[in-house]
């Protein structure tokens, strides 16, 4: 699979036109950087990275290594606001017949990377204004860069920040996130090409994994309005430890992807 995707890079071309001509020969240049293309595999470095684009939420996304490589199990995050919100407004919470806001929604994405997250709920709820920050100055090209070729750069504000800092008390209806959690221990358990060739800092948060998470449930705390929402993407590894950060918050739950891993973290404020 990966030599087949190299191929359609080289030539700039689809699955369709590789069997459809099977008697297509490289020249000599083509032949040269698939051979290039192959020895980069070869030593490590994901095939996303040399071709330069990942596919996220139907979407084409540019990714370099400035950049964690966006994944199919953080779809499960924009599906979670997706079932929490309708477009435009906040589906009331269970039981509580009240909705988040009377007017678009808010929404921030914290390290966004490039851009994924932010782009695909901008892609879908046309209403709402979308913040993202990141504290990598490279990402946020990534990132801005996305926001450009899908046409959506003036509905999502990109910010260099240090998670949350900067913003305003009570000024979202939903933080998003798709932080580090994976603990300095559990290096021998993640993928070689990962530890190698990803950002660190968009994988490792520390020597438990929980800390970032840690530095974030606060700032949400502050900046989500009454009855906002925290969603958090996370790992089977960190979801135990999750329970005594959110001590006063409500309607916290746990989402499984698709391998009935933990995946999701969801919590509410108060809305008093």
């Amino acid at each position: 699979m990966n030599a087949e995707l190299l191929l359609m890079f080289t030539l700039n071309s689809d699955r369709a036109y590789l069997y459809a001509h099977p008697e297509r020969e490289l020249t000599a240049d083509e032949q040269n950087r698939y051979d290039h293309a192959l020895s980069e595999r070869a030593r490590g470095v994901p095939a996303q990275y040399i071709t330069g684009h990942q596919e996220f939420w139907g979407m084409d996304f540019i990714v370099t290594p400035a950049v964690l490589i966006p994944r199919p199990e953080t779809e499960h995050v924009v599906e979670t606001v997706l079932e929490l919100a309708r477009v435009g407004r906040t589906l009331p919470s269970a039981g509580s017949g009240q909705p988040l806001s009377a007017g678009p929604l808010r929404i921030i994405d914290v390290g966004t990377g490039s851009g994924c997250i932010a782009l695909a709920l901008a892609k879908e709820i046309s209403t709402a204004e979308i913040h993202a920050t990141d504290i990598s100055s490279a990402a946020l090209e990534i990132a801005r860069a996305n926001a450009a070729r899908h046409q959506l750069e003036d509905r999502v504000h990109f910010h260099h920040a240090d998670l949350l800092a900067g913003f305003d008390p009570s000024s979202f209806d939903f933080v998003v996130s798709n932080p580090p959690y994976v603990g300095d221990s559990e290096q021998d358990q993640v993928q070689l090409e990962v530890r190698k060739f990803e950002p660190r800092s968009a994988v490792f948060a520390g020597s438990r994994g929980t800390e970032v998470i840690a530095r974030l449930v606060p700032q949400a705390q502050v900046v989500l309005q009454p009855g906002g929402w925290l969603i958090v993407e996370i790992s089977g590894t960190v979801a135990t430890e999750m329970k005594p950060l959110l001590t006063s918050w409500n309607e916290v739950a746990i989402r499984p992807d698709l391998q009935s891993i933990p995946r999701v973290l969801q919590a509410r404020k108060a809305l008093a």
